[in-house]
Parts: structure tokens; C-alpha cells; sequence
């Protein structure tokens, strides 16, 4: 009998391994509806019935990892590995959560590994660039984007993904060409649409990026950095009363956004209202270095 189901006495091995069954099959639904908390209360029962599932283990640390409960996701990958210790969804996934801890390293190691078993899978390969990004490494960064764009020059994602990049680097017409491409796959991603709107305020294009971010604002009205960059374009434009109006809106969303305070008190001591603006430069030392 397996060792699990000496927790539930009353269950023959046969009915244990169909509870666990149900229970995990349940709990993948649970985790599609972003309910992960109870996709983990499933997933620990359904553990202890069948210890030996490696999937279980994989989907629980999942939820974890989700939940940014790190330590609990790395135990859970780790038990997976055991187990399968060649599944590419495990150690990209165990990478992801080492990358969110900052063991870039460690990360860079699941993912190579993983990419080995899995030479094309979008997101490893995504999820390696982003960690070679945050270390630094960008020029191998924009190669593992090209690559993925290589293997699909559909995905509006992968576009945006090195556009970003691309503008992290402070290449913003190589940005803009690619926020573009995104776009010609899917007219009205609004990430696309907001970063372009960016990339071309970076390149001084203020009508162009005020078409841009207007139109990523009508798609979706509660995007604080959106409306953070428009109320920049306008200020450019010389419209500084629309431009506090996106700022103020931007704060209001998010009330720990830098960059906007930053934003709104170059306007404000612009206009001569400096008690504002030094509440606004005062809150934005605080947020970013504790003054």
C-alpha cells in the first residue's frame, strides 16, 4: 500500500489514487481561475494520498510561486525533480522562482538545463532573457529575443518583449520597429500601443506618442503608466493643466509611482506652485531612497 494513504485509513489504495486524481484535476481548474489558494489545499490532500505524483508536487509549487511564496515553491520543484528529474516545465519553473529571489545564477542553470530538453519552448527562452537582462548581459538578452521571434514572428508578446528590451538599451527607433510588428499582429495590444507611445516621446515624436497612448488609454482607462507618459507628452505639447489631470490620475492609481511625482513636480514648479512641487520631489526621495 502506498504510504500515502495511511492518512486515509478508510480508503483502499484504488480509491486513494482516484481521490488524488479528482483532486488534482480540480485544482489545474482552480489554478486556471487564479484561485490558488485552493488549488493548493487540493494539491496538499491529494500529496498525501500519492506522494509519489510528480505533478502535484510541480503544481502545487506553481501556485506557490504565484502567490510569491518562494521557499514553499522551491521545496515543492525540488520534491517534482526528485521524481522527474528531467522536466523541462519543473526546472523552468524552479528557474523562475530562483529569478524572482535574485539567484540569477541558479536560475540561468534551471533554464539552460531545461532548454536542453526543450530546445523551443517560448517561455523558458523568455524567461532565460529576462535573466540575462538583469544580469546585464543584453547583447545576449536581445539574441535569445531574436531567437524566440524566430521561432514565431506571430506572437504580438515576443515583439513587445525585445521592444522593451530594445529600449531598455535606449534603441528607440529598434523599439518602435518592433511595438510596431507587434501591432501589425494584434491591432490593439495595449502594451504595444503604450510602449510605442513611449519610445517615441524618448525620441521627441510627441504627436505620434499622444496618438499612441491615447489610444492605449481608451483601451484600457486605469493604465497609471500610460497616463503617467501621456501627462509627460502633454507637458512637452505645452498643455500642463490635461498634463496634471493624467498625472494626478496616474498617482491616484498607484500611489507609490516615482517617476510621476518626479513628473508632475517639474510641472508644478513650472507653473510657480513650488509648496506643491516640493511635496511632490519631497515624496519622491521618499519612495526611492527612504529620505
Amino acid at each position: 500500500m502506498s504510504e500515502g494513504i495511511k492518512d486515509q485509513p478508510g480508503l483502499s489504495e484504488a480509491a486513494a489514487q482516484s481521490r488524488a486524481s479528482v483532486l488534482r484535476s480540480r485544482a489545474e481548474s482552480y489554478i486556471a481561475l487564479s484561485r490558488h489558494d485552493a488549488a493548493i489545499a487540493d494539491l496538499t490532500e491529494s500529496i498525501a494520498l500519492m506522494p509519489g505524483n510528480a505533478r502535484a508536487w510541480r503544481l502545487r509549487g506553481e501556485s506557490h510561486r504565484v502567490l510569491d511564496r518562494h521557499e514553499a515553491a522551491l521545496d515543492d520543484f525540488d520534491e517534482a525533480l526528485k521524481l522527474e528529474p528531467d522536466s523541462a516545465y519543473a526546472l523552468g519553473s524552479r528557474g523562475q522562482t530562483y529569478a524572482a529571489m535574485d539567484r540569477l545564477e541558479e536560475a540561468m542553470a534551471d533554464f539552460e538545463h531545461a532548454l536542453t530538453l526543450s530546445p523551443d519552448s517560448l517561455w523558458i527562452l523568455e524567461a532565460k532573457a529576462d535573466a540575462l537582462a538583469d544580469l546585464d548581459r543584453l547583447d545576449e538578452a536581445l539574441e535569445e529575443h531574436s531567437r524566440i521571434i524566430r521561432l514565431d514572428e506571430d506572437l504580438a508578446y515576443s515583439w513587445v518583449a525585445r521592444g522593451d528590451l530594445y529600449q531598455r538599451m535606449h534603441l528607440y527607433q529598434e523599439a518602435i520597429d518592433d511595438y510596431t510588428k507587434a501591432l501589425e499582429a494584434e491591432q490593439d495590444h495595449v502594451r504595444a500601443l503604450s510602449r510605442r507611445g513611449e519610445a517615441l516621446r524618448m525620441a521627441d515624436r510627441y504627436e505620434e506618442a499622444l496618438a499612441d497612448l491615447s489610444r492605449a488609454l481608451e483601451l484600457d482607462p486605469g493604465n497609471d503608466r500610460a497616463l503617467g507618459s501621456r501627462g509627460a507628452v502633454l507637458s512637452e505639447l505645452g498643455d500642463n493643466e490635461e498634463a496634471l489631470k493624467d498625472l494626478d490620475r496616474a498617482i491616484e492609481l498607484d500611489p507609490d509611482y516615482i517617476w510621476a511625482y518626479r513628473v508632475r513636480g517639474e510641472i508644478l514648479q513650472e507653473l510657480e506652485r513650488h509648496e506643491e512641487a516640493v511635496s511632490d520631489f519631497t515624496q519622491a526621495l521618499r519612495l526611492e531612497f527612504g529620505d
